[in-house]
């Protein structure tokens, strides 16, 4: 690892880490607490994502819906307006809203053909933005003088990641420029997570042959036909899978590649001392 034990972390004068979880376990507020210190820069692949990656992607399908709209249609093609996404570190809805969800479209569902078209940009994306890390560490560093540097990724990092794999370009890459950190939550991290998303879906983005099989069993266990899906009844009943399935993929990445700090500790941080204390514990020595 980029620091070996505690005293090489808490003395080295560039402190870089990867944060990865479950999204809602801390990661953003972490990142941000980080960012507000002045010394770190903060990082954000869906913000990546959403800017680099499938800005165009977003804009367009915006403008789709607007050229249904004969008003909108005239001044669109007259170059009279801009359509556009306004993405921030803290409000990334545009993404989650072009990823969208399968079943009946009077429901806003999507085709599951479209549906999985949409996927795999957002992995292609996804992929990339994690690649771009070292950039944006030299970038920091060279443009800003930012000495330390925190990636706050998505929660499907592990979806596209082989952790038992020494060579996966995605892990070592990331490892060699920073120190991987899982956020691990607790059975009632868990249990609220679901709760929360239950109360408010909100599209996900899953590797294909998990994608593939809990779609099959979806319409198999209901006799749904894909058009009379409700797109919130199948997100939500595949959310706690996700978890599940998620849960050794994340634990191996910290095993092989990183460190494990608890949720529990991490909502606790209120500044980079409180930051840098927490990982030093969870390093040797």
């Amino acid at each position: 690892m980029l620091y070996p034990d505690a005293r090489a972390w808490r003395h080295a004068p560039q402190k870089r880490v990867v944060l990865f979880a479950m999204s809602g376990l801390g990661k953003t507020h972490v990142s941000t607490r980080l960012r507000d210190s002045g010394d770190w820069f903060h990082y954000s692949i869906d913000y990546r994502i959403g800017t680099r990656y499938m800005g165009e992607y977003i804009a367009d399908n915006a403008k789709a819906q607007a050229m249904q709209v004969p008003f909108l249609r005239d001044l669109l093609m007259t170059d009279s307006i801009y359509i556009g996404s306004n993405l921030s570190f803290d409000n990334l809805n545009a993404v989650s809203t072009y990823l969208g969800k399968p079943g009946d479209p009077a429901k806003g569902g999507l085709s599951m053909a479209e549906y999985r078209r949409r996927q795999s940009q957002f992995e292609r994306a996804e992929r990339q933005a994690l690649l771009d890390t070292g950039y944006f560490i030299t970038r920091a560093q060279d443009l800003y003088g930012y000495p330390h540097f925190v990636c706050d990724t998505g929660g499907s990092i592990c979806e596209w990641v082989d952790p038992a794999n020494p060579e996966d370009p995605i892990l070592k890459e990331l490892a060699s420029q920073a120190l991987l950190v899982w956020i691990r939550g607790s059975e009632d991290h868990t249990a609220e997570l679901i709760r929360r998303f239950d109360k408010a879906p909100k599209p996900m983005a899953y590797r294909p042959d998990f994608l593939a099989a809990a779609w099959a069993r979806y319409l198999s266990e209901t006799g749904l036909a894909e058009a009379e899906v409700d797109p919130d009844a199948f997100i939500r009943w595949t959310y706690a899978q996700a978890l599940a399935h998620r849960q050794p993929l994340y634990e191996e990445m910290a095993a092989r590649w990183g460190v494990t700090v608890e949720a529990a500790d991490m909502a606790r941080v209120q500044n980079a001392g409180d930051f840098e204390a927490v990982v030093a514990e969870a390093l040797p020595g």
